[in-house]
C-alpha cells in the first residue's frame, strides 16, 4: 500500500487524502434536500396545469359560463382530473429514481392517462348518456399532451441535477473492515454514491485507507469532523453479529443529527448490491407519506416563503431606517455576519444589524454579552432589547438556510464560561436536525440571550428537542404570535 510520505507531488497527496470517490464539489445535506423536495413542486405544477386545461376545454365546449355548466357536463372532467392526480402519485411518477429510464417513466405515465381517460369516458356514459363524448376526448388529448411535456421536463431536470452532482448520496463508513472494503469495491464499480471517508473505532489496528478511501480517524474524530454537514448517511460496516461493538458505536453516534444505518448480510454480494441500489437511487421525496419528514419540510418551507416575502416587503422602510441609525451611531459596517450552526451542523453565515463597536466585534461568541456591556453601542442596546437586530435574518430564511421558527442558531465555538457550549450536553447536536429559526420554542419560553452555565444549556437544548418532536404549522403560528409580546415585555434577559 502506498503511504502518504511516498507520494511524489502535492497533487498526489491531496488526491490520496480525498480518496477515489470524493467529489470536487461537496453538496450539503440541506442543499440536496431542497432538490429532493422538488417532487412537491412538480406535483403542484401538474395539478395547476390540469385545472387550467380542464377549465379551457369546458369553456370551449359550452356556450354558457363554466360556473353555470350543468353537472352532467363537468363531472366526467372532474373525475378524470382527480383520478389522474391520484394515479400519478400512486404510480410513483414523482420519484424519478436513478434506475428509471425516460421510456419506462413515459410508459407508466401513459398507463396513468389511460386509467384517468377511461374513467372520464365511463362516467360520461353513465351520467351524460354520451352527449359530451367529444369534450371528454378533447380533455384526454389536451391533458395527456400537457402532462407528458411536463414530465419529460421534470425527468430531464432531475437527470441534469444528478449529472451535476446533486442527489448523489454522500456516505461515510464506520469500521475499516472486510465488509467496508467489499462495499467500497462495489460502490466504485457503480459510481452512484460518494464514500467520503472511513472512520474506525479501533484506530490503532486500522489501515491508512480502505480500497483507496482514506481512514480519517476514530469514532471520536467523526463526532466533530467538518465533513458531517455533507454526509447523508453514516454506514456502520462492522460484523452485525458483534452486537456489543455495534451497540457501542450506535450509542456514540446517537448525538449526531445524521442518519445512521447498519448494513446486514454484507457477506453476500446480493445483499451488498441491494443495499447500494437503495442508497444510490436517491429518489425525490415521497408524496404519500402522511407524516414524513420530507412532507413536513416542504410545508414548512412554503410557510416560510409565504410569510417572509410579504413581511420583508412591508418592513423594508423600517430596515432602511435602522441601517441609517446604525451607520450614524458608530463607524463601521451596517451589518454583522457570523458563522453559526445550521441544519445538520452545516456552517451558515447569519446576518444581523451590527449592535457592537466594530473593534470589539466577537465573531466566535467567546465572550457572551453581559449587563451594561461596554461593547454594545447606544443604538445597539435598543436593537438587542427588541431583537430588531435579528431582522436581516429574513434573508437567511429566503435563502433556505433558516426558518422563521426553529432552534436559535448558535455561533460556532460559542462558549459557556470557559467551556464550549456544545460539549456540555450530549444531545446538543440534536437541535440541528431541523433548520434554525429567527424565533423558537426556547425563546418564547424564556431561554434566550447568553447561556451562563451548563443548566441553562441543558434547558435550552431540551426545549429545542421538544419543539422538533412536536413541530407543526399550528405550533409555529403560536410561537410567532408569542414572540412579539414576549420580546417587548422582556426586561430581564440580557442581550
Amino acid at each position: 500500500m502506498m503511504i502518504l510520505g511516498e507520494l511524489a507531488t502535492a497533487d498526489d497527496q491531496r488526491a490520496y487524502r480525498r480518496g477515489p470517490m470524493r467529489p470536487r464539489r461537496l453538496v450539503s445535506v440541506r442543499a440536496n434536500q431542497s432538490k429532493r423536495l422538488s417532487s412537491h413542486v412538480f406535483r403542484t405544477v401538474d395539478l395547476t396545469v390540469l385545472a387550467l386545461v380542464t377549465v379551457v376545454v369546458a369553456a370551449l365546449h359550452s356556450p354558457d359560463a363554466v360556473l353555470s355548466m350543468p353537472l352532467r357536463q363537468i363531472v366526467p372532467l372532474l373525475v378524470g382530473v382527480l383520478i389522474l392526480a391520484r394515479a400519478l402519485r400512486t404510480l410513483s411518477l414523482y420519484r424519478f429514481c436513478r434506475s428509471e429510464t425516460m421510456t419506462v417513466h413515459l410508459v407508466v405515465l401513459i398507463g396513468a392517462l389511460a386509467i384517468a381517460g377511461g374513467s372520464a369516458l365511463l362516467v360520461e356514459a353513465v351520467v351524460g348518456h354520451g352527449q359530451e363524448l367529444a369534450q371528454c376526448w378533447w380533455w384526454i388529448l389536451a391533458s395527456g399532451l400537457a402532462v407528458t411535456i411536463l414530465h419529460v421536463g421534470w425527468w430531464l431536470r432531475v437527470r441534469t441535477w444528478r449529472d451535476a452532482g446533486w442527489l448523489l448520496p454522500n456516505l461515510v463508513i464506520v469500521g475499516a473492515t472486510d465488509h467496508a472494503e467489499r462495499l467500497i469495491t462495489e460502490a466504485l464499480e457503480r459510481r452512484h454514491v460518494n464514500v467520503l471517508g472511513v472512520f474506525d473505532d479501533r484506530r490503532e489496528r486500522s489501515p491508512a485507507a480502505v480500497h483507496g478511501v482514506p481512514v480519517l480517524g476514530d469514532v471520536s474524530a467523526l463526532l466533530s469532523h467538518r465533513v458531517l454537514p455533507f454526509v447523508d448517511r453514516i454506514v456502520i460496516a462492522v460484523e452485525p453479529s458483534a452486537t456489543s461493538r455495534v451497540r457501542e458505536i450506535s450509542a456514540r453516534l446517537a448525538p449526531l443529527p445524521n442518519q445512521v444505518t447498519l448494513f446486514l448480510a454484507l457477506d453476500e454480494s446480493y445483499g451488498r448490491s441491494a443495499a447500494l441500489s437503495e442508497l444510490e437511487d436517491s429518489p425525490l421525496a415521497e408524496l404519500h407519506t402522511s407524516v414524513g419528514l420530507d412532507r413536513k419540510s416542504f410545508a414548512k418551507r412554503l410557510q416560510d416563503l409565504a410569510i417572509a416575502v410579504p413581511v420583508l416587503v412591508l418592513i423594508s422602510p423600517v430596515l432602511a431606517m435602522i441601517a441609517l441609525l446604525v451607520k450614524l451611531d458608530s463607524p463601521g459596517p451596517v451589518f454583522f455576519r457570523q458563522r453559526r450552526h445550521g441544519f445538520n451542523n452545516e456552517e451558515i453565515l447569519v446576518w444581523k444589524f451590527r449592535s457592537m463597536r466594530t473593534e470589539t466585534t466577537d465573531a466566535r461568541a467567546e465572550r457572551q454579552v453581559s449587563a451594561n456591556d461596554e461593547r454594545v453601542t447606544r443604538v445597539g442596546r435598543l436593537l438587542r432589547r427588541t431583537s430588531l437586530d435579528e431582522l436581516p435574518q429574513l434573508v437567511n430564511v429566503l435563502r433556505g438556510e433558516m426558518s422563521l421558527v426553529g432552534p436559535r442558531p448558535h455561533a460556532i465555538g460559542m462558549k459557556t464560561g470557559e467551556v464550549e457550549s456544545a460539549r456540555l450536553v450530549a444531545e446538543y447536536a440534536h437541535r440541528h436536525r431541523i433548520k434554525p429559526g429567527m424565533t423558537g420554542w426556547a425563546a418564547v419560553k424564556g431561554s434566550r440571550g447568553p447561556l451562563n452555565d451548563a443548566v441553562e444549556v441543558q434547558r435550552r437544548v431540551a426545549l429545542d428537542i421538544d419543539y422538533i418532536a412536536r413541530q407543526s404549522f399550528l405550533l409555529d403560528l403560536r410561537i410567532m404570535a408569542m414572540t412579539l409580546p414576549g420580546l417587548l415585555g422582556d426586561r430581564h434577559t440580557v442581550r
